[in-house]
């Protein structure tokens, strides 16, 4: 069985795997951009293959698909143009996935992964229509038919969109389960009074309920900036082709492609005001990235605060205790790490330098074309799939699973020389401080030390340092 065939390309003859369903051009890609051994994500040949789907729908209502004479043998335009419909439900439905080769470090503006989609749905559609893979000729053409009215340069930003709009509610929603695990240990730990920290010093007392609940509402303002930033993604150029003129398809060729393209992916799609800048920015995926970016700082706030509050627990605050879900040293026995909070902080890192690439790409366009394309598209899907894949993982295996050292917390409370500062309305700035630094000094507790020196009655005393009530603010008297 021979090892490969030959394909053709405007440049000449090129060998390509026998079993292959790219062409030419993609196994030009594969040779001249060995560059980092990835693969494109599924959101990126998913988006790429609803386009094709609908334009080959579209431009068959148009009128536009001609018959095709292979020797004896005359192929409809119609049957052409469902042959490739066919061929790319196949792959939105997840077939040839293998098939999609391209590195994303590729030439520039994505034209490479385009060829890449149009040549294996192309030798798809052949085959549907009884054509074996090394034929020749074959009827439907890469170029002349699955690419018919499209361009590299109005796909890919559509794709771009396309593939963030199709992960947006797994991300939403795996946002809402880490929200609603923080939200339940809020009410959990709410009669857990502790310390509170600035400067991560002694401050006065907050209930660890509230801690958690200012995390899970963090989370939840988060998701809907993520959202809200979605709203522009929702703006489609398709149809500007080449450089938002439209040159090479038909006039209703725009509208028509954003309606089926909405009946397709059941997304909410709109069209574009404006072609031109549709084609020139790609300011809206700078903007959905920025707000992952926002949500992975938080994230990653968050992750160090359970590292910090969990720490020790012989020689830490130890005031929360994770779930012990592997061994935490190869030296050490009994040691156990806050493994999933150091797994988010790292998921949430690549998140942040992958929103860097993303707008470092954005501004890098020039003229009628952002050429950058091909890496910010890889950069918002992996942010997308990292967050779903960390925060799942991170509520699972680590929020849900916590529970609260109130004997710890109480204690280290207990011993906070702070605490003096409810007394300021009654006692005052200076007396208190003199309190704090003496309690301090000998080790003694402030209602010791305040009752001591007279400045307050026991059972004042008592009720004006009652802890719970510190923490529901207002001026203690």
């Amino acid at each position: 069985m021979a090892e490969y065939r030959i394909e053709k390309d405007s440049l000449g003859e090129v060998r390509v795997p026998a079993g292959a369903y790219w062409g030419a051009q993609t196994q030009r890609a594969i040779q001249n951009f060995p560059i980092t051994g990835l693969k494109p994500y599924p959101a990126f040949v998913w988006s790429m293959a609803v386009i094709k789907r609908a334009a080959a729908e579209v431009n068959l209502e148009l009128g536009l698909f001609q018959d095709k004479q292979i020797g004896d043998e005359v192929i409809s335009g119609e049957s052409i143009a469902k042959a490739i419909m066919e061929a790319a439900d196949e792959v939105i439905n997840g077939r040839f996935h293998d098939q999609f080769v391209v590195d994303p470090i590729q030439a520039g503006a994505g034209t490479s992964h385009n060829m890449n989609i149009n040549e294996v749905i192309a030798n798809r559609a052949n085959e549907i229509l009884g054509f074996a893979l090394d034929a020749a000729p074959k009827p439907v053409h890469p170029n002349d038919h699955v690419n018919m009215a499209q361009s590299t340069n109005d796909t890919i930003p559509t794709a771009i969109r396309l593939g963030c709009l199709w992960r947006l509610g797994d991300l939403l929603a795996a946002l809402d389960h880490l929200a609603m695990a923080l939200e339940q240990k809020a009410d959990e730990f709410d009669g857990v009074v502790k310390s509170g920290r600035t400067h991560l010093q002694d401050a006065v007392p907050v209930r660890l309920g509230q801690e958690f609940g200012a995390y899970a509402l963090s989370v939840r303002r988060d998701a809907h900036k993520i959202k809200q930033a979605a709203k522009g993604l929702r703006r489609l150029g398709i149809g500007g082709t080449a450089t938002g003129t439209g040159l090479n398809a038909h006039p209703h060729y725009h509208k028509r492609m954003v309606k089926t393209l909405s009946q397709l992916t059941d997304l909410k799609l709109r069209k574009s005001d404006n072609l031109f800048e549709s084609m020139q920015s790609l300011a809206d995926a700078v903007q959905f990235s920025g707000a992952m970016r926002t949500l992975a700082q938080d994230l990653t706030r968050i992750a160090n605060d359970f590292r910090l509050l969990s720490s020790g627990p012989s020689t830490g605050l130890d005031e929360i205790r994770l779930p012990a879900v592997q061994p935490g040293s190869s030296i050490m026995p009994g040691k156990v790490n806050p493994v999933l909070a150091e797994m988010l902080n790292m998921a949430m890192f690549q998140v942040m330098g992958n929103d860097l690439t993303v707008l470092l790409s954005g501004q890098a366009g020039q003229l009628e074309l952002n050429v950058m394309m091909p890496i910010m598209a890889y950069n918002l899907f992996q942010s997308m799939d990292i967050i779903i894949n960390a925060t799942t993982a991170f509520t699972d295996k680590c929020v849900v699973g916590l529970q609260a050292n109130q004997e710890k917390a109480t204690g280290w409370l207990a011993k906070n020389a702070i605490l003096v500062t409810a007394l300021n309305p009654v006692i005052g700035y200076l007396k208190g401080a003199e309190v704090a630094k003496e309690a301090m000094g000998s080790n003694r507790t402030v209602r010791e030390v305040v009752v001591e020196k007279g400045y307050l009655e026991a059972d004042e005393a008592d009720r004006l340092l009652d802890v719970r009530s510190l923490t529901e603010g207002g001026i203690q008297q």
